[in-house]
């Protein structure tokens, strides 16, 4: 039922939105998204074959190498299922109890290569981060992206510091702090403090190598 209330929403080619196809069991939403490769799919958290099935099929897109960016739709707002839906590599989260007009959006968001998250979404991921292990990002051949000192300037904005509180923890001057974030940005191929803070959680989840570019819708 929820998968025809989400479809009909969309058909016939409302909000600039074409529905290629769609599956309620999670093999089968596997085999959709490879036959089709749509630029966005939007994911119940739970399908007809298991109440957390939807975060299976987002992690094995996520494996897939396909251009596919994906909406995860929870029917709760937990702060663990939240945090593990962007793990996973959801480039959105949206809560069933939300209007339509913010799915519409969301959708939208994720097409242009924005991530969506709201403020409550983002501290969740923060706080989540505040026990992971430090950041080691490496390029596929398994070099080190960074620095060690990139990687403590990393480690800060995780935890919420400001330039001025990084640059005083690290005892440099805020000129240098900014010169070592947008060499950062460039290497990891983001452009804002979130977007760092979303790269650091999938790459503390075992994902490395350099990441697609991002940008941050916040709600």
């Amino acid at each position: 039922m929820n998968c025809d209330l989400v479809e009909n929403v969309f058909r016939p080619g409302r909000h600039r939105v074409s529905v290629v196809g769609s599956a309620v069991e999670s093999g089968r939403a596997i085999e959709v998204l490879k036959e089709t490769q749509p630029d966005v799919a939007v994911i119940g958290a739970q399908l007809g074959d298991g109440p957390l099935k939807g975060f299976q099929v987002l992690r094995e897109l996520h494996s897939l190498g396909l251009k596919t960016r994906a909406v995860l739709l929870l029917d709760i707002r937990d702060r663990e299922k939240i945090v593990d839906a962007f793990r996973s590599g959801a480039h959105g989260v949206v809560v069933r109890d939300e209007p339509l007009e913010t799915l519409f959006k969301c959708v939208h968001a994720v097409h242009q290569g924005q991530v969506w998250a709201n403020s409550q979404q983002l501290e969740y991921v923060l706080a989540a981060l505040g026990d992971a292990m430090p950041i080691h990002a490496r390029d596929s051949k398994g070099a080190a992206l960074l620095s060690k000192r990139e990687e403590d300037v990393v480690r800060l904005v995780a935890e919420g510091l400001t330039n001025r509180e990084i640059a005083k923890g690290l005892k440099l001057s805020e000129h240098t702090i900014r010169n070592y974030l947008f060499n950062i940005f460039e290497r990891l191929g983001i452009s804002s403090r979130v977007e760092l803070v979303l790269y650091c959680l999938q790459n503390r989840s075992g994902e490395n190598g350099q990441k697609e570019k991002r940008r941050v819708s916040s709600i």
